[in-house]
């Protein structure tokens, strides 16, 4: 049976003392109120939910999977009562706006309840998630009406959210989308077409879903350029906001997977489906990409959640499992063999996942302040320069913490061995549930070319140099700092090859454009690798008025960090200049 505690330490000294939290929140128009009691509070409460509630159920959840029958999706048993209480506690409005109903928290107390959730049942916490991203689109680019008659039922809790992009013919290339829209007389439109892969499309927690479905008018321009927006909810909803007949849209089926079982993942039927126009017409894009960029961020909190929970179960069997004597003589002599923790490659393992959780996390809680920074903030130039950050750490948050989960969940199960593999232990659902979490809401690939592309190249890489600023503000502020002394430099070093590849490529690919491609993945790698560098020595920083342990502790892990996994950034380099020559060189047909 796999086991969740919060690690409320880990995240408050993330959020307080690494990020200044307490400053961050003062700087927020409406957040003045927001100080440490409330959000211990507010912690406390969420870690109590996800402890006793959503973890006991995400085995459960999984062996029973989600029910399809008739168009109708039933969730596995408890995951209906957990949701009433999510609701009943206030959970579904944290962040979301006062004037809907909403508590207006700061988007990063919402992030770090998120995180737990994904530890706890990654599954359950699919069917609130797009609730979210729901809101924000609904917020910034609804009429005034959309948000009285939808947005505050889904603060509420009582409606959830979908986002309806994938269509059987077209994933992430939405130009070749087909879903029509036809205008009614009535100032509505009429649906129709089938989309795939729609998370918590169909459910039986609420009474209402609102689908956010792309779609094309008919007069729109071909390509991406002729997609519009609408609302599309499951029972018809009048202006008024009167509930009326079941729409005519249905769940033709749900996917059989290979994780996250216990999360409805629909085919969606919209058959002339009534609906109401979000945002300008052919302009759907810019509001779906406001969910788009939100899921993403938090996707990369999936996989930042899954990394926590693994490292916990594999630290706990680690210290239980005796196997074999150490190498260097008998460190439990009065039992029959020693833990696992004594040997070296075990260490390995937990140190990577440890590594990778604790930078990961400073790196994911950084780029959710800066939502709270762009979204409330009044000084234009500090806004564009959050816009900058946040645009360029998002897709690193997205791909670099979503592929790393797959590697610490599987050196988690790798830890537990045979055992691993069996079904009772819960490892290998945490390694089968952490693959999707590279592919939905934008692959590994889309997130490179998105970072190198359109964030760094196109961007002249605006957000790329407020980042290498914030590298050199910490090595000019820790100059003279013994413990952060042997980081630094390696920290200077880097913060200069990263500009000297990022102009490497830039002028790579235009001579030739598959030089962008060729390059992406690995400039992808590279940042993150860096970044969490960057954050692995912010967390020995401020780890002296914890105490001696808690500086051991993070200095042990940043140097394991920089000596044994930073290494890997120079072998993206090195790919980085060799270019796209043995990439492209092979004619198709020589593939096979």
């Amino acid at each position: 049976m796999s086991r969740y505690a919060a690690p409320l330490r880990e995240m408050r000294y993330v959020l307080f003392d690494v990020l200044q939290g307490e400053s961050h929140f003062r700087a927020l128009p409406g957040a003045e109120h927001v100080n440490r009691e409330l959000v211990d509070a507010v912690l406390d409460e969420a870690a109590k939910f996800n402890e006793l509630v959503l973890a006991p159920l995400n085995g459960s959840g999984d062996q029973e999977g989600c029910h399809w029958h008739a168009g109708e999706v039933t969730t596995p048993k408890g995951f209906k009562a957990a949701y009433t209480q999510f609701v009943d506690g206030g959970w579904s409005g944290l962040t979301a706006p006062e004037a809907y109903g909403g508590q207006h928290l700061p988007e990063i107390i919402g992030a770090i309840v998120k995180e737990m959730i994904d530890s706890a049942n990654l599954s359950w916490g699919t069917y609130p998630l797009l609730s979210h991203g729901a809101t924000e689109a609904l917020k910034h680019h609804g009429e005034e009406w959309q948000r009285e008659v939808f947005l505050k039922p889904i603060v509420e809790g009582r409606w959830t959210g979908t986002m309806c992009l994938t269509e059987p013919h077209c994933g992430s290339d939405l130009g070749l989308l087909k879903t029509k829209a036809e205008p009614a007389a009535d100032g509505r439109y009429r649906i129709s077409g089938t989309k795939i892969f729609i998370t918590a499309g169909e459910h039986d927690l609420t009474e209402n879903i609102v689908h956010l479905v792309l779609a094309r008018l008919p007069d729109a321009p071909p390509g991406t350029k002729g997609i519009s927006l609408f609302i599309v909810p499951k029972f018809k909803t009048a202006r008024d906001g009167s509930v009326g007949e079941r729409n005519t849209l249905s769940c033709g089926s749900i996917e059989h997977k290979m994780g996250i079982k216990a999360s409805a993942t629909c085919v969606m039927n919209f058959d002339g489906a009534e609906g109401y126009l979000i945002g300008q017409a052919n302009r759907g894009l810019i509001a779906m990409f406001t969910m788009m960029n939100t899921a993403r961020l938090a996707v990369g909190l999936q996989g930042l959640g899954l990394i926590e929970r693994a490292y916990q179960n594999a630290l706990f069997y680690a210290r239980d499992r005796l196997q074999m004597r150490s190498l260097s003589g008998p460190k439990r002599p009065d039992k029959p063999a020693d833990p696992l923790i004594v040997h070296p490659d075990i260490r390995r393992m937990l140190l990577t996942q440890k590594a990778f959780l604790e930078a990961g996390r400073a790196l994911t809680y950084r780029a959710i302040m800066l939502v709270d920074a762009f979204e409330r903030g009044t000084d234009a130039e500090a806004k564009k320069n959050a816009d900058d950050l946040l645009g360029f750490l998002t897709p690193i948050v997205k791909a670099v913490m979503t592929e790393l989960a797959v590697e610490c969940t599987y050196h988690a199960l790798q830890i537990y061995g045979g055992h691993g593999y069996i079904a009772e232990w819960g490892m290998e659902q945490l390694a089968r549930d952490a693959r999707i979490t590279t592919i939905y809401e934008g692959t590994t690939g889309i997130q490179a070319l998105d970072l190198l592309g359109r964030k760094t190249l196109q961007s002249q890489g605006a957000g790329l140099k407020l980042f290498l600023t914030e590298i050199a503000d910490l090595c000019a502020a820790n100059a003279g700092n013994t413990d952060t002394a042997e980081f630094i430099p390696v920290l200077t070093q880097l913060a200069q090859q990263w500009q000297e590849l990022t102009l490497h490529v830039g002028k790579a690919s235009m001579a030739d454009p598959e030089e962008l491609g060729a390059a992406s993945v690995d400039y992808l790698f590279y940042s993150g690798y860096v970044a969490m560098a960057y954050f692995s020595a912010s967390l020995v920083a401020h780890a002296r008025p914890h105490g001696d342990a808690f500086l051991k502790n993070k200095l042990d892990t940043a140097r394991f960090y920089f000596t044994r996994i930073l290494p890997r950034a120079s072998a993206h380099a090195l790919a980085i200049r060799a270019g796209a020559a043995t990439l492209m060189a092979m004619d198709e047909e020589s593939f096979g």
